[in-house]
């Protein structure tokens, strides 16, 4: 079956560490995620819980007379102490250790991306049919870990820009396990 990734659109407070942080979706960040989900053969819509992801696949819904389900198991990493600032205002050090291996240098209260992965496993494993998944880039690319076997720093040679589409052909058996089919930035 496929399953198809799709960054949320560009969200108002662009630039910062978005984790937890609620903040709402651009009209043109909106657009470029409809347009971005035009033609994709899909039986279900799946969201995250937070208003950039849900309004763009609510948006997404609508065009295509489709009920999009909410599932908070598909947000983005929590930054904890970070979340909402800007790279620029978080100690550089600190900044690049996390960078570096976030498993054992979160953000100061954060969440591990060991723990990012294990929910997006168990988010997976609950699709059984070709599905449009609202999401975050960090989501996105736990996913490619947990289905692809793709180390955290291999994660990071796919460019994720907002709206963008990651298409995976995934094969189920005990644990569902995918390949790389498209990407579009």
């Amino acid at each position: 079956m496929l399953l198809h990734l799709l960054r949320h659109g560009a969200p108002e407070l662009a630039g910062t560490l978005l984790g937890r942080t609620d903040s709402a979706v651009t009209e043109q960040g909106l657009a470029a995620c409809v347009k971005r989900a035009v033609g994709l053969d899909v039986a279900a819509i799946v969201s995250s819980d937070l208003a950039r992801a849900r309004a763009c696949a609510e948006a997404i819904g609508r065009e295509r007379g489709q009920a999009v389900t909410i599932d908070p198991r598909w947000r983005e990493l929590d930054f904890g102490a970070w979340d909402g600032l800007a790279p620029a205002m978080i100690d550089p050090a600190a900044l690049a250790r996390f960078w570096d291996d976030p498993d054992t240098s979160p953000p100061p209260q954060g969440e591990r991306w060991s723990s990012l992965t294990a929910r997006i496993a168990l988010a997976c494993r609950d699709i059984s049919t070709p599905t449009l998944v609202v999401t975050h880039a960090g989501a996105m690319r736990a996913a490619l870990a947990t289905l692809c076997g793709l180390s955290q720093s291999q994660t990071w040679s796919l460019d994720l820009p907002y709206a963008a589409l990651l298409s995976l052909r995934v094969w189920r058996d005990a644990d569902p396990v995918a390949q790389i089919v498209g990407l579009a930035p």
